[in-house]
């Protein structure tokens, strides 16, 4: 067995591909007309399918899980969030954990958590 990557649901992949474009650099590797490969084993899946699929509705901004990122320079990154979608809702603004590490978490434009920290 192989673990291939991480689905996340979304309701436009084309929206969804051009912000994970934006903001992290992830490319499109293969679109299969609503459920798209990225680089980086990153899956997304438009709602319409998903729910068909599982047979059950989709909740977003559930906060069970997150996709976790490092950026040296997490300044720089949280200005061009900032700047490119500034309807950015966030869960905390840039701190401090105990152990030293900054951190900033927001949702996707599709209400997925999304975790922008420094290396550790």
């Amino acid at each position: 067995m192989k673990y291939k990557g991480t689905l996340i649901v979304v309701e436009s992949c084309d929206r969804a591909l051009k912000f994970y474009q934006d903001m992290f650099g992830f490319e499109l590797i293969k679109d299969n007309d609503g459920n798209m490969e990225l680089t980086g084993g990153l899956y997304l899946q438009e709602a319409k399918y998903f729910e068909k699929f599982i047979e059950k509705g989709i909740t977003s901004r559930n906060n069970c899980a997150e996709l976790y990122f490092e950026d040296a320079d997490i300044e720089s990154f949280i200005e061009k969030l900032q700047n490119l979608y500034p309807e950015t809702e966030y869960v905390n603004g840039l701190m401090t954990h105990s152990w030293g590490q900054r951190v900033v978490r927001f949702y996707d434009p599709d209400g997925n958590l999304i975790e922008v920290g420094i290396p550790i």
